[in-house]
């Protein structure tokens, strides 16, 4: 069912809702283009989902396009992403051509008639190339940038100077070397989508018994996309400390992205390494998750982590933390912007794979500490990084943009 904004009234407060009307009035009718890569699968697509609907709702129109690509080109720019995460690449000159053509044949048939344009990751970044520049366009960045590899990204930036300025998730993913405009905007979720609106008792049990999740052990559960920059090797790894000690159960969630052609291989890789937990039901690994699936196993779950060696955002981070779920997170990229150290989670340095086993430990052992940690947590959401939130950074944006308004 479409959402509006008088659906968040009882959340957000009667002042939040009239402050966003009130940004939209200079904006009615114009006309807003979001192109990404992926329909379903990730935070972007997520974040879209929510999102274009309520700027319609609040009279910006607003569309949503997806980039097509074979699945050489979504190989590319898997390692692209990878590589603008520290990674290695072999940069080719196959490899640029196949990544400039797909992009020029989508621009083709896609036909822009816009008042601004925001382009969402490297996948669709080069499109302004092919395009006669006639509205402000915007790269809106949703990956870690903060120690890009140097060949790619010297040969990105040729693209990224031909914006009017680029959106980031923190400072510290500031463009090295170029001189130009940026904002940061931190992501956000939607408290009344499937995956994070309030649901029973009843419902939380009938899934965990529909996907096979057994509750008579402690749970520890990583809802993340099977990526190595989620680092599911690393949870295992640490959750084999913690099972010497206590009787406990981990579960790995997740699905696929249609741009991520590695998820499949990390996923049996992780088997493989898994695979005598497995046997015995100590491990279950998920990759077929649906959104109410993921709202019952955060809201049963005694631990949620995100051991994420590179973070964006990561807005899973959010999702449990909005269910006053005691959080484990890696202190890296976005994920140090939602949790208070020690006040409305635990911030741990991922590869400390004994600080991650004793910190879940801690939890188990002190549910009164954790209850009182998921309320602060919760609280800090409800104020930082839901999408009502998000609504209004974006409406500045395009006041901004189109009239130099900045409120």
């Amino acid at each position: 069912m479409k959402r509006g904004l008088d659906d968040y009234r009882t959340i957000v407060g009667d002042n939040t809702i009239n402050s966003l009307f009130k940004k939209a009035k200079k904006l009615y009718g114009k006309h807003i283009v979001n192109i990404n890569s992926t329909y379903y699968g990730g935070g972007v697509a997520e974040l879209l989902n929510s999102l274009v609907p309520l700027l319609n709702d609040i009279g910006v129109d607003t569309d949503w396009r997806n980039l097509r690509g074979t699945s050489d080109f979504f190989n590319v720019t898997k390692v692209f992403h990878n590589a603008l995460q520290s990674g290695p690449i072999h940069l080719t000159d196959m490899k640029k051509k196949l990544y400039l053509q797909t992009n020029e044949d989508f621009s083709v048939y896609c036909h822009i008639n816009a008042d601004a344009v925001i382009i969402h990751d490297p996948q669709p970044m080069p499109l302004i190339k092919f395009y006669k520049k006639r509205q402000p366009w915007i790269w809106r960045c949703h990956i870690d940038l903060s120690n890009p590899n140097e060949v790619l990204w010297d040969y990105l930036k040729q693209f990224l100077v031909r914006y009017d300025e680029y959106i980031i998730s923190s400072e510290k993913y500031k463009a090295k070397g170029l001189d130009m405009k940026y904002r940061i905007i931190n992501p956000a979720i939607d408290p009344l989508t499937s995956k994070n609106m309030d649901i029973s008792d009843k419902v939380i049990d009938k899934y965990m018994k529909k996907f096979g999740i057994p509750t008579d052990k402690p749970l520890i559960t990583q809802i993340s996309r099977f990526d190595k920059w989620k680092d599911p090797e690393g949870v295992v790894s640490a959750f084999k400390i913690v099972k010497e000690k206590r009787d406990v159960r981990l579960v790995l969630c997740g699905s696929m992205a249609t741009d991520d052609p590695e998820g499949q291989q990390i996923y049996e890789r992780i088997r493989k390494i898994a695979n005598g937990y497995i046997k015995n039901g100590d491990i279950i690994l998920i990759n077929v998750a649906n959104d109410i699936l993921v709202n019952a196993l955060q809201r049963k779950s005694d631990v949620i982590l995100q051991k994420s060696i590179r973070e964006g955002f990561g807005l899973t981070v959010t999702e449990a933390l909005w269910k006053a779920r005691p959080v484990i997170a890696s202190n890296v990229g976005g994920i140090a912007l939602q949790i208070k150290n020690n006040e409305t989670g635990f911030l741990v340095d991922p590869y400390d794979l004994q600080g991650v086993a004793d910190k879940i430990i801690y939890i188990l052992d002190h549910p009164k500490e954790a209850e009182e940690m998921g309320k602060k947590a919760k609280e800090f959401v409800r104020k930082n990084f839901l999408i009502t939130r998000l609504v209004s950074d974006y409406l500045d944006l395009f006041n901004n943009i189109l009239f130099g308004k900045i409120y």
